[in-house]
């Protein structure tokens, strides 16, 4: 029989709910899933290989997709430091002459889930007898390319996934209880005021950020691009 290879444990906070679980780094095995999503160059291809990868190798229970987008990238990001080193190479443009600069280096170990420090008020007045509780979106709601349409479809789909509960009077009621279908029309019954009151709200969820800095090779300029969401890390 083959020797077997010891895998070391690590210990990582989720950001959204400072709870403490154990991981593993990701093997090859893993890794090819990763490889296979990338290849298809699809977003929800990336999203749905890296769920399976934190999946299979977070050793405590945790629901996936009850976790926030931000929490999946900030998790996503301490495995692959553990698996294949905390520094990546992504190919940015040059804001300036907009040449790609390959091999720029991302230090992991500095990328931080920005705006998760604030303390934002979930809680909208739509009207004096209407509000509603904001949630930071989950894994389980995110945006899917049908969503996304348009511009408008997926500002509107971003807020109707973002509606934890709605007051009406003495009622309330559970977007859980409620079909994706109801929701999106409940958002688009809305007058604009209404609507860019939620938007701005929604927009404030925390999201994984780190500043990178370099000189373009072409036209010697500095530049400092700041890399947002998981999807930047893999340009």
């Amino acid at each position: 029989m083959l020797p077997k290879i010891a895998t070391p444990k690590y210990d990582m906070i989720v950001p959204s709910t400072g709870e403490s679980i154990t991981y593993r780094p990701y093997l090859v095995k893993e890794e090819k899933i990763l490889l296979i999503a990338l290849e298809t160059q699809s977003d929800e291809s990336i999203e749905s290989a890296v769920m399976d990868i934190i999946g299979i190798c977070v050793e405590s229970p945790i629901n996936i997709k009850s976790l926030t987008t931000f929490d999946i990238e900030f998790m996503f990001v301490n495995l692959r430091a553990k698996s294949v080193g905390e520094g990546i190479k992504v190919n940015p443009p040059c804001q300036h002459c907009e040449e790609v600069n390959k091999d720029r280096k991302v230090d992991l170990a500095k990328v931080i889930v920005k705006g998760l420090e604030e303390d934002v008020d979930m809680h909208v007045k739509i009207t004096d007898d209407i509000s509603i509780d904001l949630i930071w979106p989950t894994m389980k709601n995110r945006l899917t390319e049908d969503d996304m349409k348009t511009g408008t479809d997926t500002l509107i789909n971003m807020v109707a996934r973002s509606i934890g509960t709605i007051y009406s009077g003495e009622e309330t009621f559970a977007a859980s209880d409620s079909s994706k279908k109801e929701l999106v029309e409940f958002v688009e019954s809305l007058g604009p005021d209404q609507f860019s009151a939620l938007l701005e709200k929604v927009s404030q969820a925390p999201e994984l950020s780190y500043d990178l800095e370099f000189k373009c090779t072409s036209c010697k300029k500095d530049n400092k691009i700041e890399l947002k969401g998981l999807i930047d890390f893999f340009q």
